[in-house]
C-alpha cells in the first residue's frame, strides 16, 4: 500500500485545528516519518500509526515545528523494542540540534538509530525498497526536500503472452531473464510488455521558489508542498523563505504532478477553501488542501 497519512499541518504556530507538522508516508513495506513536529506522538495516536512501523525519519530542516516532536518519537521507538535498524536523515549542518534532540531526556535507549547525514555532495538515499533523493532548498537555514523514486519497469500485455502462449510460472521466467524460448522461437519480454513509468513522490517544506523545487516535483504522481501564505502575502512569503499557495500549483501544473497536497499553513488565515481556490486556478489536477489526519493515496500508476 502507498498512503499519506497526515499528522499535523501547521506553520510556527499550532491552532486549535491544527497540530504542528508530521507527515507518514506508508510506500511498500517502508514506513517513512517526515519532519516530526511537536505532538507527532499523539497525532501518531490518533492516525493509528504506531511506532513500530516507522522504518525511516526524514528532517527537513531544524525549525521547531518540523523537529521537536523527535525526541517522543525516538523513545516511543525504544520503549517499543523497534525490530530493526531507523535511518534518519537531516542536514549535515543540524547535527549538533540532532545530538540534542536525540538525547532530549533520560530513558532507556534500545533503539538502533542511524543519523545519516546530508550535503550536497550526499544527496542520494539508496534503500531496499526506495531510492530517495535530496535537493537542498532556499529557506534560512540549511533545508532539504526530499523525493521518492520507483525505478521504471515493464507492464505484461496479457494478449501477447497468450498469443506466444505464455502463463504460469513462464511469465515469471521471462520477467527475470528477459527472454525464453518457446517451441525453438525465443520471446523478448519487450514483445508481450510495454514501459511501465515508476511513481514519484516529493516532499517540499519551507523554502522559497528555487531550481530545486521544480526539481523534486518533476513528474510527482503525489507532491506535498508547503503553502504557508495566500498569493496577497506573497511580499510575506519571500521575505520568511516560504511559498504561497499559488505558487506552489504553478509549480505543480509546471512539473506535471498528478496529485497536489498543500499543508504547512500561517495561523493568520481562517479560511481552508481560500487555499484550495488559489491552487485550482492554476493547477487543473487533484488539489488536497491536508487537514490533520487526513489520508491520501497515491494515485493510480499513470497510463
Amino acid at each position: 500500500m502507498r498512503e499519506l497519512v497526515v499528522l499535523g499541518t501547521a506553520s510556527q504556530v499550532p491552532t486549535r485545528t491544527r497540530n504542528h507538522n508530521g507527515y507518514f508516508l506508508a510506500w511498500d513495506g517502508e514506513g517513512i516519518l517526515f519532519d516530526p513536529g511537536d505532538g507527532t506522538q499523539r497525532q501518531m495516536v490518533h492516525a493509528g500509526v504506531a511506532a513500530s512501523d516507522v522504518t525511516r525519519i526524514c528532517i527537513t530542516h531544524f525549525h521547531g515545528d518540523h523537529c521537536l516532536g523527535l525526541p517522543g518519537v525516538i523513545q516511543r521507538l525504544s520503549l517499543d523494542r523497534a525490530p530493526r535498524p531507523v535511518p534518519v536523515h537531516f542536514p549535515f549542518e543540524g547535527l549538533q540540534y540532532f545530538e540534542r534532540l536525540r538525547h532530549a531526556s533520560s530513558f532507556y535507549d534500545a533503539v538502533d538509530l542511524r543519523p545519516d547525514p546530508l550535503t550536497d555532495e550526499y544527496n542520494a538515499i539508496k534503500a531496499d525498497k526506495v531510492h530517495i533523493e535530496a535537493r537542498r532548498l532556499d529557506h534560512g537555514i540549511p533545508t532539504y526536500g526530499y523525493r521518492l523514486v520507483e525505478p521504471d519497469g515493464r507492464r505484461m500485455l496479457p494478449d501477447r503472452l497468450r498469443e506466444h502462449g505464455i502463463e504460469g510460472p513462464a511469465v515469471g521466467a521471462l520477467q527475470r531473464t528477459g527472454r525464453l524460448e518457446r517451441d525453438g522461437t525465443v520471446v523478448t519480454l519487450e514483445e508481450v510488455s510495454e514501459p511501465r513509468p515508476g511513481q514519484r513522490f516529493a516532499f517540499v517544506m519551507d523554502t522559497r521558489l528555487c531550481a530545486a523545487v521544480h526539481e523534486l516535483a518533476d513528474g510527482a504522481d503525489l507532491l506535498v508542498i508547503e503553502s504557508t501564505y495566500l498569493d496577497e502575502d506573497r511580499d510575506l512569503a519571500e521575505a520568511h523563505g516560504h511559498l504561497t499557495a499559488g505558487q506552489a500549483a504553478a509549480v505543480a501544473a509546471e512539473c506535471g504532478v498528478g496529485t497536489l497536497v498543500l499543508t504547512h499553513f500561517s495561523q493568520r488565515y481562517d479560511d481552508p477553501e481560500a487555499f484550495r481556490r488559489a491552487a485550482e486556478a492554476r493547477f487543473d489536477g487533484e488539489v488536497v488542501v491536508a487537514e490533520d489526519l487526513t489520508r491520501v493515496r497515491v494515485p493510480a500508476r499513470r497510463p
